[in-house]
């Protein structure tokens, strides 16, 4: 978890802030949008629209906005979109997951392919890269909703498996900001979620993640871990990506070097 600080400092002095930030919005209005056209316009009746709502309050996104997105959806507005997971590998065995959401599974497929193509990567097979992790329920408060012997004791009485404090957030789209990051298995993140906002109110963020068991600690491979990350953002249908990358404080250093 170290140097996750360094890394979105990295994202901030390139100045991708702003775009990080307007491609959050969209993506949290389609993941709202999405889960209120499956399942309903009701929260309290609909889980995961519950959660993609929670996630878009998290983020401080407009409560107007978060409306429009639940009204296009529930009146069954919008593309039909599709869910998709690509794996690939960078240099020295460097694991990314890329999940996507789409209304054209060829166009996703092939920008994908061509932003890990060009920067040294290639696409895998189904189940190549996943098997490196475990996806695990993700909850995250910011350090001043509580002191650590209070969140650790509550996240226990709600279920949780384990909780780090002080780590910079993963979340590929925020600057850094020190958070609780409390784990669950994938299966109890709903029960656990809920029980922590009845405590602390509204998490952050809260979100199924691919976690990897293990993470290669090279710093010589930062640069094309970047330029991987950099050209993904960019792919519109990209939702998330995970990959097994230390990004120790001597990798940033090395990104410092080339810029």
């Amino acid at each position: 978890m170290a140097g996750h600080s360094k890394w979105a400092n990295i994202q901030h002095r390139k100045g991708r802030q702003d775009k990080l930030r307007s491609k959050l919005f969209s993506k949290l209005a389609k993941d709202i949008a999405v889960a209120a056209k499956m399942g309903g316009g009701d929260p309290d009746m609909n889980p995961r629209l519950r959660l993609a709502i929670a996630n878009a309050k998290g983020q401080s996104m407009p409560k107007d906005n978060i409306q429009r997105a639940v009204d296009k959806g529930a009146g069954g507005e919008g593309d039909e979109y599709v869910e998709l997971r690509y794996e690939g590998f960078g240099s020295g065995g460097i694991g990314f997951i890329i999940e996507c959401s789409t209304d054209n599974t060829n166009r996703s497929a092939m920008e994908v392919r061509t932003a890990m193509s060009k920067n040294g990567g290639n696409m895998g097979e189904s189940g190549s890269v996943a098997y490196m992790f475990d996806q695990l329920g993700k909850i995250e408060y910011p350090l001043d909703v509580a002191d650590e012997d209070t969140v650790m004791e509550a996240a226990i009485e709600a279920g949780a498996d384990d909780v780090e404090h002080d780590e910079a957030s993963q979340d590929q789209w925020d600057e850094y900001e020190p958070v609780h990051s409390i784990w669950t298995q994938r299966d109890d993140l709903g029960e656990v979620a809920a029980n922590l906002e009845a405590k602390f109110g509204e998490a952050k963020s809260v979100n199924l993640v691919w976690k990897a068991q293990n993470e290669i600690d090279n710093p010589e491979l930062a640069g094309q871990v970047m330029r991987i990350m950099d050209a993904l953002d960019d792919v519109d249908d990209v939702s998330n990506v995970y990959h097994n990358f230390d990004m120790t404080e001597e990798a940033a250093a090395t990104l410092d070097d080339e810029d």
